[in-house]
Formats: structure tokens, C-alpha cells, sequence
């Protein structure tokens, strides 16, 4: 594939070649309606190279499935083997961005840029900390009550 530059080369149905000599593959193809995704893992092979990026990884997934726009695919949980060379995930594919946002863990979404991160002042945190250690069991559940009322 030498000359050819960022163009993926399709060879079967879930195996993509990238120019710079990276195989990607998708196994265990699972498409689960209740979540309205698709979910799969992925086996990246790289001999001699870095670990391919997500980015990178995103867009060859979306050359793989038509249709499938890049903000609704989620790729996580990647390890490389030991010796190098190969990488494997999991990655996900939403229907669209609603469903993600909908049963993306909020964490998840933090990091994709879907949701803002709650920021606290220190004291605010240590404090809260400090409440959740002194009670426990049905003193927490009293409290929390007692939080609530407050509020309404």
C-alpha cells in the first residue's frame, strides 16, 4: 500500500487497512435496540508502531459503517498487548446523539465534550466530604431528607 496516502482500503466486511500499514477489525458485532447502539470489539494491529489514536480509530470506524456520523461513536478500554503491536478495545455506535446522551455514562461524556464537569471550590468538596463521613447508614438517609425539605 506504499504511495497511498490516508485513503483506507476496504477488504472485507469489518477489516479496514490503513495506509500506514495499521489493521483495524471489528468482532463481535452485537446491535442492542434497548440502548439503540451497536457495540463491538475492536482489534487494532500495529506492528512496530505507537498505538493508533481514537481520532484516528473513530474515522476509520466511520468508514467501515455507512452512515455513521463520528461524534456518535464512543471508543474506550484500549490495551496494548504485551510486546506491542496490537491494541484492543471496545467501541460503540448510537443511533444518534440523543441516545448517547441519554445512556453515555456522564464521566464518558465529560470526556467527549458532550457534558460540562460539575466544578466545586475546595471547600465546598471538603466540606460535603466531611458530611458524608460523620453520618452513616439511616443518619445519611435523615439527612439527605432534611436536605431536601430545605430545598422545597
Amino acid at each position: 500500500l506504499a504511495g497511498v496516502d490516508d485513503i483506507p482500503v476496504r477488504l472485507a466486511q469489518g477489516v479496514t487497512i490503513m495506509a500506514d500499514a495499521v489493521t483495524v477489525r471489528t468482532r463481535n458485532l452485537i446491535k442492542n435496540p434497548l440502548l439503540k447502539r451497536r457495540q463491538f470489539v475492536v482489534d487494532v494491529v500495529h506492528p512496530g508502531k505507537a498505538p493508533v489514536s481514537k481520532e484516528d480509530l473513530t474515522k476509520q470506524i466511520c468508514s467501515m459503517f455507512s452512515g455513521v456520523d463520528a461524534k456518535c461513536v464512543v471508543l474506550f478500554h484500549f490495551k496494548v498487548a504485551f510486546g506491542g503491536g496490537r491494541s484492543t478495545g471496545f467501541g460503540l455506535i448510537y443511533d444518534n446523539l440523543d441516545a448517547l446522551k441519554k445512556y453515555e455514562p456522564r464521566w464518558r461524556q465529560i470526556r467527549y465534550g458532550f457534558a460540562d464537569a460539575r466544578s466545586r471550590s475546595r471547600k465546598a468538596y471538603k466540606e460535603l466530604k466531611k458530611k458524608i463521613r460523620t453520618t452513616w447508614g439511616t443518619g445519611r438517609r435523615a439527612r439527605l431528607r432534611k436536605e431536601r425539605r430545605a430545598a422545597e
